[in-house]
């Protein structure tokens, strides 16, 4: 995984609530942490797009309900500065479950994804039907 140039901007904070754009069974899944995420005390740990994090799946199969899973982020609603000077911006906010080693659990993705998140995991990027 290649590091992402600047500093993103971190939309996405523990206890939100995520729609899941692939066919795994999820919905919705909401945030339970963000791993490697080094804050001040008392900050919610947040997330931005191309981040892993640690999910709970809310709406669902009920094979895959109130389970522990790993999530990237694919968009999100708040705005984020790319390093030519772009302002991009979704309309929802997404993420794609994949396994503990960056595989994609599902086999198929709806809706577009961000760069940034293509460029770090590179089976997102092959999965994904449209990259913005």
């Amino acid at each position: 995984m290649k590091g992402l140039p600047g500093r993103q901007m971190r939309g996405i904070p523990a206890g939100a609530r995520l729609d899941c754009i692939d066919n795994t069974g999820a919905k919705v899944v909401q945030v339970v942490s963000v791993p490697k995420y080094h804050g001040a005390s008392r900050r919610y740990p947040s997330a931005a797009v191309g981040d892993l994090l640690v999910v709970t799946v809310k709406k669902g199969t009920p094979e895959t309900r109130k389970q522990l899973m790993r999530a990237v982020i694919v968009r999100q609603r708040r705005p984020f500065r790319r390093p030519e000077g772009t302002m991009i911006q979704f309309e929802d906010n997404a993420v794609v479950m994949v396994t503990e080693t960056g595989e994609t659990k599902g086999t198929d993705i709806k809706g577009p994804v961000a760069r940034e998140a293509a460029e770090r995991w590179p089976r997102i990027a092959a999965t994904a039907s449209v990259i913005v």
